[in-house]
């Protein structure tokens, strides 16, 4: 039976990250890195940008080169899946039959799409995009395809749109929210971004759900809830994912909308720890549990996983960071995440694409967005981290001439 001092489940960013943090720290035992997809661990942003649109390879996505883990002695074992975890012994079942025993581990099984099951969901010419393989499918109906229709008006529905108007595909998106992007940003912000893709030509069906799909064993048009018909050559679905916790739960470890974590990203079995889209850990600085689905998150969780592993018992108190591309219309940078809130305070100009907006809950900052400003999200750290009531100072933090330093002070 083979033996392993950290195995590490699942071949995305924070495996890799969290294996190169353990050798950086300078840990000698042995690392096992296991991840279904053939591919080594890789960057997900760019399936929906740049390569989408085929101005990048795959080799430019990836996090450490292969040859990097041969360099650092980290196993990597690609196109495997573990299939069982017994926490009491200490093994693990990989796919083929072979049993592992390990020292330490960490789980970084990220999330499953989520399938929309209404009428024609199963007809040709209906993608969803997780992987690399997506990605190809996408812009090989691209290539061949006048018109697509988006499901959903996030992260995903947004940036592949603005990617096919690039590559010459009229776009159309469908959501339920009345403004693109709006559940995280409100409606003012939200109005910026679908102005922007408004005025590149996509079409924006708000208000709405998906209704059906219709076709002849492939789709050509896509019914609304409210009757609307929208035809189309191929569907792109972002309807956000769901946490894959099913090796956690299998294996007795506790779940709740992710598995379920301590503030230093420990699961409920000692010694066995979890990071990126699965893990559900109880941050100090929000005061409440988060799950955050996102490339910086699963960066820094899988490097503080390692440490944790390595004995350290600092609690996982970084500041979630996201950001998203409208191809290279518009760029934006956030940090939060806001739960909710009571007031946006707009810094900057909209009519510029040089803005902050920053929501405040009870008087003090709970998130903030840049567009052509990151620079102030030095700032929004801090005051989120502090929690410092800027109330008394609204009208410095709207002021774009004044010193953000002061603002909390």
């Amino acid at each position: 039976m083979r033996e392993v001092d950290f195995l590490l489940v699942g071949g995305g960013m924070a495996s890799a990250y969290c294996a190169s943090e353990l050798r950086r720290q300078g840990a000698d035992g042995s690392v096992m890195l296991v991840g279904r997809e053939q591919d080594p661990p890789y960057e997900r942003p760019p399936l929906s940008k740049e390569y989408l649109r085929g101005e990048a390879k795959r080799e430019d996505a990836v996090v450490n080169g292969t040859d990097w883990y041969v360099e650092n002695d980290v196993e990597l074992l690609s196109g495997k899946s573990v299939m069982s975890l017994d926490v009491g012994e200490r093994m693990a079942k990989i796919q083929g039959s072979e049993e592992v025993r390990f020292g330490k581990a960490l789980l970084a099984t990220g999330a499953m799409v989520n399938i929309l099951r209404v009428e024609g969901a199963e007809l040709e010419g209906i993608h969803y995009l997780r992987a690399f393989g997506n990605s190809d499918s996408i812009r090989e109906e691209a290539g061949k395809a006048e018109r697509a229709v988006l499901i959903g008006g996030s992260y995903i529905g947004c940036e592949v749109a603005a990617s096919l108007v690039e590559m010459g595909v009229e776009c159309a998106i469908v959501m339920q929210e009345e403004v693109a992007l709006s559940n995280g940003f409100g409606e003012e912000a939200g109005r910026f971004f679908q102005d922007v893709l408004e005025s590149k030509g996509v079409e924006i069906i708000g208000g709405t759900a998906l209704g059906s799909f219709d076709g002849d064993g492939r789709v050509e048009r896509v019914v609304t809830e409210d009757g609307r018909e929208l035809d189309c050559d191929f569907c792109v679905v972002g309807a956000g994912v769901r946490p894959d916790v099913m090796l956690a739960q299998r294996a007795g470890l506790e779940v709740d909308n992710g598995i379920v974590c301590s503030a230093r990203l420990e699961t409920s079995v000692e010694g066995i720890f979890a990071a990126g889209d699965c893990c559900s850990y109880d941050s100090q600085v929000h005061g409440r549990r988060l799950r955050v689905e996102h490339w910086d998150v699963a960066l820094q969780q899988g490097r503080h996983a390692a440490r944790g592993m390595l004995g350290g018992t600092d609690p996982y108190t970084a500041i979630p960071y996201f950001f998203s591309d409208l191809s290279d219309w518009v760029g934006l940078e956030y940090v939060g995440p806001a739960k909710d809130w009571d007031e946006v305070v707009f810094r900057g100009v909209f009519d510029d694409g040089e803005f902050s907006a920053w929501y405040l809950k009870d008087g003090a900052v709970a998130g903030a967005l840049a567009v052509g400003r990151g620079e102030d999200l030095i700032h929004a750290r801090a005051l989120i981290e502090s929690g410092a009531d800027v109330e008394p100072r609204k009208a410095e933090l709207a002021d774009a001439d004044s010193e953000l330093e002061t603002v909390g002070a």
